[in-house]
């Protein structure tokens, strides 16, 4: 099959490695995505409050299901556009304007995700498909490799948009489906003929962890909704801010993107393509469900800072930091970047913090800045030390 000469380019006349940086198309892509984060925190909280009027009661089990069903398609193809621009850079308006339409599927679900599981499926299933679709056809100017990814899209996609007209619970089962046989392709698809940019992989992931943290700025700004700034909900937005400040350390505090450039860089292509595989799509798994929990929970101590916690909130609230130090883990080991048994015992510790939650919701704010201060601290000593 032959492309027109207007879409078609070899992938030679693509930018070398060390020029190729991330795009401003690139970043309005983000902010688009980081949308679907915020939708998927409102999600989260539902099983945490009093349904409306009309509308069926959720478990917060169930809610954590859908926010994990929802994310972990939605992450597949943010990945796979990421892979995509790596490879096929928007220089050209013609791939812009491709770009810019798979920017309306992503918001197009990011709109039905409150309503997913409640009659916006269709919707959603919509979404996904011009997703699919403009990557696809983007692809194809770079290698015919993706022929072998499009049937799994597709089929997911399918699953998607059957379940949409299906009841609970059975609907879970097929998204359930889809999950699996996208997080498993890369199995049966292999990693030959995907050469990626270590740099614009390293700087792309990385700026995106950038905006999700931002994300938790905005559930301080929702959690304060009208309500009026007095001392304990000034204590507890500077104490949300802290933990959001920790969180971004603990991933950039270090040299380590230069040293995740080396690594990948020094690679063969097919190994290099499983290294980002293991750590940047399947190792930030963690760490952006992580972010998704610790602003639902920041949401919600925002709304009573000194009221207790439900249970299951200050739960979230614990379980979220713990999820990303696992991820932030994952990600280190994968690359061989410089690891320190310190970050498990503060995931552990995040976890506890929990038992003050259900005393006072700024008490587990608190903890969980002074847990993380002290990982930081620990780690910087032992750095010194050995250099």
């Amino acid at each position: 099959m032959r492309l027109p000469a207007w879409f078609a380019e070899p992938a030679e006349q693509s930018a070398p490695e060390p020029e190729l940086r991330v795009s401003t198309l690139e970043l309005f892509f983000d902010l688009v995505f980081v949308f679907t984060v915020t939708q998927l925190t409102h999600l989260l909280v539902t099983g945490l409050e009093t349904p409306a009027p009309g509308h069926p009661a959720v478990t917060i089990g169930e809610s954590t299901l859908q926010v994990v069903l929802v994310f972990g398609v939605m992450w597949w193809m943010y990945s796979g556009y990421v892979w995509l621009l790596n490879v096929v850079p928007p220089v050209r308006p013609a791939r812009r304007v491709l770009v810019l339409l798979g920017m309306t599927g992503f918001l197009l679900m990011a709109l039905a995700i409150p309503s997913t599981f409640d009659g916006g499926g269709p919707a959603f299933a919509v979404g996904y498909l011009l997703l699919v679709v403009v990557h696809g056809a983007l692809y194809l100017q770079a290698t015919r490799a993706i022929v072998r990814v499009i049937p799994f899209n597709l089929a997911a996609t399918a699953l998607i948009g059957v379940a949409a007209f299906t009841p609970a619970p059975y609907d879970y089962l097929l998204w359930a489906a889809a999950l699996v046989l996208l997080w498993g392709s890369p199995y049966f698809i292999g990693q030959r003929g995907f050469t990626l940019r270590a740099a614009h992989v390293v700087e792309r992931h990385g700026l995106l962890v950038i905006v999700v943290l931002g994300e938790s700025m905005l559930a301080i700004g929702i959690g304060a909704a009208d309500l009026t700034v007095d001392l304990g909900l000034g204590f507890a937005g500077a104490l949300g801010l802290c933990l959001a400040a920790c969180l971004w350390w603990a991933y950039f505090g270090g040299d380590d993107e230069t040293r995740a450039e080396h690594a990948l860089a020094a690679a063969e292509p097919v190994t290099r393509t499983r290294m980002i595989l293991g750590a940047y799509f399947y190792g930030h798994i963690p760490i952006l469900l992580g972010v998704v929990a610790v602003s639902g929970g920041i949401k919600k101590v925002i709304g009573h800072p000194l009221d207790p916690l439900k249970p299951s909130a200050a739960i979230m609230l614990g379980l979220g930091v713990a999820l990303y130090l696992a991820g932030d883990f994952w990600f280190r080991r994968v690359l061989t970047l410089r690891q320190t048994p310190i970050r498990s015992l503060a995931a552990a510790a995040a976890l506890a913090t929990a038992a003050a939650g259900l005393w006072s919701a700024t008490a587990q704010l608190a903890l969980l800045v002074l847990v993380l201060v002290t990982m930081l601290a620990a780690e910087h000593r032992a750095s010194r030390i050995l250099a």
